[in-house]
């Protein structure tokens, strides 16, 4: 019986997706998630950081994009769009990833920030385990060195498709209104051996270019 339970404990419960469906208005209107950072564009970055996940709870990778999509698709990944037309924000990319993952939970990452923790989904699923939550969210260190929510780090319960859907119909966009609606968890990454610059995104082509110096 243990080991029954240990193998189902580690089958892969959850699917991730990566966001990629921004106008990228700040680096002057490129696809951000097609961007080279150290030879590769952001997005295998992502996917590269998302393959090593901690945990073996990790099933099918997605990505949301908006434009280019046959470059992505050339990742072999399967690639959604926006659930809803003219950019409205992540939790587009969020409803997207609800209506096409196939397993119970769904991990979000941006494409922007190539440095997220290897033990990102296990740390997120269980705070969500032990709080009871329907979504775990990360709060990472910022620019300045201090603690944020980091939103777009969510790991999310299938079942919040409709909440978010009916949300977002109904007008809404700002991704953290929505999360406080809802059962969640914050977890912090900030325990000693945590990179600080873990959670650091891209959002001008200078920022970009700044995370290729250094490890």
């Amino acid at each position: 019986m243990a080991q029954a339970e240990r193998n189902t404990e580690t089958k892969p419960s959850v699917d991730a997706l990566i966001l990629a469906g921004g106008r990228g208005s700040r680096m002057g209107g490129v696809d951000k998630g097609l961007q080279p950072l150290n030879g590769q564009p952001l997005v295998a970055h992502a996917l590269a950081r998302l393959r090593q996940q901690a945990g073996g709870r990790l099933g099918a990778i997605l990505v949301n994009a908006n434009r280019n999509l046959d470059r992505y698709q050339a990742l072999g990944l399967p690639v959604w769009p926006d659930a809803l037309a003219d950019f409205p924000g992540p939790l587009a990319g969020f409803l997207a990833g609800l209506e096409h993952g196939s397993r119970p939970w769904l991990l979000t990452v941006p494409c922007d920030s190539p440095r997220f923790p290897l033990d990102l989904l296990e740390r997120l699923a269980q705070a969500a385990e032990r709080e009871g939550a329907d979504l775990a969210l990360a709060l990472g260190r910022d620019e300045d060195g201090r603690l944020r929510r980091q939103p777009v780090f969510c790991l999310l319960r299938r079942e919040l498709a409709d909440s978010l859907r009916a949300y977002l119909l109904g007008g809404g966009r700002k991704i953290d209104d929505w999360i406080a609606s809802q059962r969640h968890v914050a977890v912090a990454f900030d325990a000693p051996g945590d990179d600080p610059r873990a959670f650091y995104n891209a959002n001008t082509l200078a920022e970009l270019h700044a995370l290729e110096i250094g490890p």
